[in-house]
C-alpha cells in the first residue's frame, strides 16, 4: 500500500488508514480486525482515550504486542473524566496533557506515541500553553510528533501558525466538503498533512448505506442523498465501489496523506483496503463528482 509522509515529520502513513473507534469492545473480534488490517498493509492505526473510556486505547495496545513497530499509532487527548462526575470535561491545558499521556502509554503497552493530537480545541484555550505541553512531550521522546484534531478553520490556522503541527484530522468526504473552502488549501500551504476521517460519511455513501439516508447527512436532506447516491451509482466505474470511489475523492487533495475509515467487520476491512488498489479519481472524475454533489459552507464553529 502506498504510504505518504505526514507533514514534516519522519512519519510515513498507509494512505488508508484504521479508524479505530469503530472497532467495538468485543476483544477477540477487535484484535482480529487490526491484525487483518495489518496483513492488508493498513499501518496507520488511530484511536483516542475518549472512546470507550479508554477500554479502545487497550484492546490497540493487546492487539500490537510484538508488532509495534510496524505501525504508526496516534491517539488523541483533551478530554477528561472527572469522578463522580458524568461525561467528560474539556481540558488542554498543560498539566492534564502531560498526565493524561502516561494513562495513554500505559493502555496502549507502549514508551512511545507517533501522533498525539489534541482531540478539539477553541480559541478560548490556553493555546500557547497546549503547544508547550506538545513540544516537552516531543523532547523528552515521549512522543514523536504531534497534529489536532478539528473542523474549525479558526483553531486550525492558529495552530498552523504558532505551533509546529505536522497534521490535522478533519472530516472530508464527498457529502462534507467543507474544508475545501479553506483548510485544504491554507495546509497545503504551510505543508501540514490533512488525515481525512469520515471518507464514507457515517455510511452513507457505502455499498449498503441506501438505510443510513434517512436521518440525514449535515445539511443534506433525505431525499439529497437518495439523489446523490442514485447519481454517483451511476457515475461510478466498473471494478470500483461508491465507498472505494468515496474514499478516493478524500485522497484526492494534495494536502490529504491519509484517509482512516472505520471498520466493524473483516470483509468492510477488506474491502475499504482494496480502495489502495484502485486508481486516482481522473480530474474529469473529481470534476463530475463535485457536480453531483455540492460545496458545504460553514455556518457556525469558524
Amino acid at each position: 500500500m502506498k504510504k505518504n509522509r505526514l507533514g514534516s515529520s519522519e512519519l510515513y502513513v498507509s494512505e488508508i488508514g484504521l479508524g479505530c473507534m469503530s472497532l467495538g469492545t468485543e476483544e477477540k473480534e477487535a484484535v482480529r480486525l487490526i491484525h487483518e488490517a495489518l496483513e492488508r498493509g493498513i499501518t496507520f492505526l488511530d484511536t483516542a482515550d475518549l472512546y470507550d473510556a479508554g477500554r479502545n486505547e487497550e484492546i490497540v495496545g493487546k492487539a500490537l504486542k510484538g508488532r509495534r513497530g510496524d505501525v504508526i499509532l496516534a491517539t488523541k487527548v483533551g478530554n477528561r473524566r472527572i469522578p463522580g462526575k458524568e461525561g467528560w470535561s474539556w481540558d488542554p491545558s498543560k498539566a492534564y496533557i502531560k498526565s493524561a499521556v502516561k494513562e495513554s502509554l500505559r493502555r496502549l503497552q507502549t514508551d512511545y506515541i507517533d501522533l498525539y493530537q489534541l482531540h478539539g480545541g477553541t480559541l478560548d484555550d490556553p493555546i500557547d500553553e497546549t503547544i508547550e505541553a506538545f513540544e516537552e512531550l516531543k523532547r523528552e521522546g515521549v512522543i514523536r510528533s504531534y497534529g489536532i484534531s478539528s473542523i474549525r478553520p479558526n483553531v486550525i490556522r492558529e495552530y498552523a501558525k504558532r505551533s509546529n503541527i505536522v497534521s490535522v484530522m478533519s472530516q472530508y468526504s464527498i457529502l462534507d466538503r467543507r474544508p475545501e473552502e479553506e483548510v485544504l488549501p491554507l495546509l497545503a500551504e504551510q505543508g501540514i498533512s490533512v488525515i481525512a476521517r469520515g471518507p464514507v460519511a457515517s455510511g452513507v455513501l457505502a455499498e449498503a448505506g441506501a438505510d443510513k439516508t434517512a436521518k440525514g447527512y449535515l445539511d443534506h436532506a433525505p431525499e439529497e442523498l437518495v439523489e446523490i447516491r442514485g447519481k454517483l451509482e451511476a457515475f461510478v466505474r466498473p471494478g470500483r465501489s461508491m465507498s472505494q470511489t468515496a474514499i478516493r475523492y478524500s485522497l484526492s487533495h494534495p494536502a490529504v496523506a491519509a484517509a482512516i475509515p472505520g471498520a466493524s467487520s473483516v470483509n468492510q476491512l477488506i474491502h475499504n483496503a482494496e480502495a489502495s488498489e484502485s486508481p486516482d479519481l481522473s480530474i474529469e472524475e473529481l470534476e463530475q463528482i463535485r457536480k453531483i454533489s455540492r460545496a458545504n459552507v460553514y455556518t457556525a464553529h469558524r
